[in-house]
């Protein structure tokens, strides 16, 4: 089929799952009050792919003559490299990073799972045809993936020894001839509402001792098969129109717990079976995180140059821009959309073949980019926040607009460069960045979109090159 419409991913959608919100199961997810803007949004992005203006950019023609999504492309030089930034960029343009699970992020891991298929060859299971498998139907149908990665934690110490508690975690229970029964619950199926499939991948590391093998488990399922269960949170689309809302109103991607009733996966959806080594290897011996994390990279440089946009407007518009303190604070988010943009360059321009005959971008400035943003992230928001002080509150509806108190807010809510409209939509869009909920849970996604912090800058440290630096700090000691 290749790339779909926004008309036939809506109407898949529309097969039963089971997504509970506010206390309620959702009949259909298209039609939900809290759930059918998000769904609407990313129908609007896959029509998209097929506009002259982006095609050409994020998509590409395979040799059977199907048109599939660029973050498909396997990459086999470093063109194919950039030309999958391009995609990626794109895609994160249309919504300024603020929908950050774009079907892009999850058709970059499975592609690398798919390039690296030798990767499964040794499991005492090979399960290589069904990657492979499972990355021509999504690639060739379009489909849209969650993925859910984190088991619940029961005991935080039997967590750190790679020990889960049976009372909460995903499981295998029971070996049929069909395949095998899962149980327990998964963490955090971001955009899992919204999607066709859900990948479940253990990014919790698994102990490899005696016992535990059965969390050590990986595979793919439709999001309607029987027995699993979405429990979403509250959803921060109130049904605001798009001026009292701009961001909440459009880009709701609805985060939800995964719960796993007795489920059958088929061994044709199975990947890796009670094998812990690989499962903790899983993303890093495929290059899947190195190619996620240029996709996340290039998500993150359109939003923070969207937040640059934000604060120059806002700036401009009181005239504050004339005022070097306010240069200054503004030039705080433009240095890290340089830096963002620097860390790209450099990992697209060393890009080089791995072990599996591919290409990808050099890993060390896109770890370096993944571990700089959960951090710089809340101060590009608190930066929004001291540039619009109480204005941020004075912001009256769109219906005050037009009510009996019109002409106040005409008058009183104009400002040097802006008419009172204007002004009050900007401000509107800066509160929905910096002060709602939405904005509140965009900060906390940045915070923890890789994991634990202070895991993943461990784990830059013990990559780091360290001996080479520290042979020159010897050398001049010795001489």
């Amino acid at each position: 089929m290749g790339v779909r419409t926004g008309k036939q991913y809506i109407d898949g959608l529309r097969d039963g799952r089971e997504v509970w919100l506010r206390g309620e199961r959702a009949k259909d997810v298209t039609q939900h009050l809290g759930l059918s803007r998000g769904a609407q949004t990313l129908a609007g992005f896959l029509d998209r792919q097929h506009d002259e203006k982006y095609r050409d950019i994020v998509t590409y023609v395979e040799s059977g003559g199907e048109r599939c999504a660029t973050s498909f492309l396997i990459p086999k030089s470093k063109e194919d490299i950039k030309r999958r930034g391009r995609a990626f960029t794109e895609w994160a343009k249309w919504s300024n990073g603020m929908f950050g699970r774009t079907p892009d992020y999850k058709n970059a891991s499975v592609m690398a799972f798919a390039a690296a298929r030798g990767y499964l060859d040794d499991s005492a299971r090979p399960f290589t045809q069904n990657i492979v498998n499972f990355y021509n139907d999504v690639r060739r149908g379009d489909k849209v993936l969650t993925h859910s990665l984190v088991n619940p934690n029961f005991s935080f110490d039997a967590a750190q020894r790679g020990e889960f508690s049976p009372e909460v975690a995903l499981q295998a229970v029971k070996e049929t001839d069909a395949g095998v029964i899962v149980r327990g619950a998964r963490l955090l199926a971001t955009l899992g509402p919204h999607a066709d499939e859900i990948e479940v991948f253990p990014a919790s590391i698994v102990r490899t001792g005696d016992g535990g093998h059965e969390f050590a488990i990986a595979f793919a399922l439709p999001v309607a098969t029987r027995g699993l269960r979405l429990i979403c949170r509250d959803s921060f689309d109130e049904g605001k129109s798009h001026f009292d809302a701009p961001l909440s109103s459009r880009f709701e991607e609805m985060d939800a717990v995964v719960i796993f009733d007795d489920v059958l996966v088929p061994w044709e959806r199975m990947f890796i079976y009670r094998d812990p080594v690989r499962c903790n290897q899983a993303f890093v011996g495929t290059n899947a995180l190195v190619h996620m994390m240029h996709q996340v990279a290039c998500g993150k440089l359109a939003k923070t140059e969207f937040l640059v946009g934000l604060m120059c407007a806002m700036a401009r518009a009181t005239g504050k821009d004339k005022d070097p303190a306010v240069k200054v604070l503004i030039a705080e988010a433009m240095w890290t959309a340089e830096s963002i943009r620097a860390f790209i360059f450099s990992a697209e321009e060393q890009a080089h073949e791995d072990q599996w005959g591919n290409f990808i971008p050099l890993r060390r400035p896109l770890d370096a980019q993944r571990n700089m943003y959960p951090r710089i992230y809340p101060r590009l928001i608190e930066l929004v926040q001291i540039l619009g002080s109480s204005s941020l509150m004075a912001t009256p509806c769109e219906v005050d607009f037009t009510g009996a108190i019109s002409d106040d807010i005409a008058q009183y809510f104009q400002v040097e460069n802006l008419k009172s409209r204007d002004r009050v939509a900007l401000y509107r869009l800066a509160q929905d960045v910096a002060v709602s909920g939405f904005g509140a849970r965009q900060t906390l996604y940045e915070r923890f979109f890789f994991g634990p912090p202070q895991v993943v800058t461990a784990a830059f440290y013990d990559l780091y090159d360290k001996d080479g630096a520290m042979a020159r700090v010897e050398e001049l000691l010795k001489s």
